[in-house]
């Protein structure tokens, strides 16, 4: 497939926007155009490519919304693992380069500090926006800037402890960080409604801080006990309600949940953490992977990393082999030692897929063990598995398994 078999779509508002200051002139209505022809444009670039469509799909009104409220590069964005970088490279000066994406010479498939200044920290394994983020902002601290910090973490990368060790971090530093949280697959979040985005906006805004501070005044001539049992109450019950007590308890103001999608909740929400929140506070978005491409929505695993494809049927261009894969060769190896030997047992840190051990996991369920991103935890647990017995048979990519060398040895 060629470029030429992938016309540019028509997208008169991007086509008027070469930097995120650009977004500065637009009022909310447009920035919601310029969010659906910015969808389009990904759409097609990745038809070209191939890439990572369906986390980009899912956070373009996010990109456009945060781009358009902070004030980037002085204000810091951080994306995790990178996977969904591609709406915010388009709109920080990179469309006219964008079909190079992960081509000889061309821009890199992730953020990269020595592409752009959009990009002030490298994409790493998942799970180390937040702890970038802590960097910067104790930097900012350390130099008297004034700047806003955003770092935008998925929930999958929530499943590692990196992430939970950098918000204690940033807790108990009262770091002036921002987390938003893009939840496009946790059962943790209640459903995203009308109410639920009202209580975002209270929660973000002046009159409920106001109020908050306002009654730790009143309260704080009370005995500590009364005191204590008080903060318990006004906790537990925005917990409750919203469940965001876990970030509470790590030092972060809990947001959330907000549609990720929704212009209407998004930008008031980031301009009131923007302007009335000076310690870490936490975004919870809700989105879907592949928004406003239907085979991405309809396959989310499929559209993760594709290939080309045709962008009216959703065909993806794979090369045809005679020869069977590695992994399917793996898989089908170890469901036969399965078979022979009960004690055999799958585990995988996240990529089912991948190592083929989606296979293994149809035919035995119950001796398949996704552990989720804690390569660490993988490593270990299989040990513990070793040693009490079983055969464990941990399939992580190389690449994937340096946060659990430790364990190894």
């Amino acid at each position: 497939m060629t470029d030429q078999a992938a016309p540019r779509p028509e997208t008169p508002l991007l086509d008027t926007v070469s930097s995120p200051a650009d977004l500065k002139r637009l009022n909310d209505e447009q920035l919601r155009t310029l969010a659906d022809e910015l969808r389009e444009e990904t759409v097609s670039t990745v038809s070209v490519t191939g890439g990572h469509l369906g986390a980009s799909l899912g956070v373009v009104e996010l990109t456009v919304a945060i781009h358009s409220v902070f004030s980037t590069p002085i204000d810091k964005l951080i994306w995790d693992v990178g996977h969904q970088c591609y709406p915010h490279k388009i709109l920080t000066g990179r469309r006219d380069r964008i079909r190079t994406l992960r081509q000889g010479g061309g821009l890199a498939g992730f953020t990269k500090r020595a592409e752009s200044i959009y990009d002030p920290f490298g994409a790493a394994h998942s799970s180390t926006s937040i702890s970038a983020g802590v960097g910067f902002a104790t930097a900012a601290k350390l130099k008297g800037a004034k700047e806003n910090v955003i770092a935008v973490i998925g929930d999958g990368s929530m499943s590692a402890g990196m992430a939970y060790e950098a918000m204690n971090n940033a807790g108990g530093l009262n770091s002036r960080l921002i987390v938003i949280l893009n939840d496009n697959e946790m059962s943790i979040a209640p459903p995203v409604g009308a109410m639920s985005a009202y209580l975002a906006k209270l929660w973000s805004g002046g009159t409920y801080k106001t109020f908050r501070d306002l009654m730790k005044q009143v309260t704080s001539i009370f005995p500590e006990g009364i005191r204590k049992r008080a903060a318990k109450v006004e906790e537990y019950t925005k917990g409750m309600a919203v469940g965001g007590t876990l970030f509470e308890e790590l030092g972060f103001y809990y947001i959330g949940p907000i549609d990720g999608h929704n212009m209407d909740h998004l930008l008031p929400v980031l301009r009131n953490v923007r302007d009335r929140h000076d310690g870490p506070v936490l975004i919870h978005c809700v989105t879907q992977k592949g928004k406003g491409y239907a085979p991405a929505e309809d396959s989310a695993d499929k559209y993760h990393g594709v290939s080309k494809f045709d962008v009216v049927t959703g065909k993806q261009s794979k090369a045809k082999s005679n020869a069977p894969s590695f992994t399917k060769v793996f898989a089908e190896a170890l469901m036969q030692e399965a078979q022979d030997d009960e004690g055999v047992i799958a585990v995988t840190a996240a990529m089912p897929s991948g190592t083929g051990l989606d296979l293994f996991g149809e035919a035995f369920p119950e001796r398949t063990f996704d552990v989720g991103i804690a390569e660490q935890h993988a490593v270990t647990f299989s040990a513990a598995l070793a040693a009490a017995g079983m055969k464990p048979f941990c399939a992580i990519y190389s690449t994937f398994l340096q946060r659990g060398y430790d364990q190894i040895v």
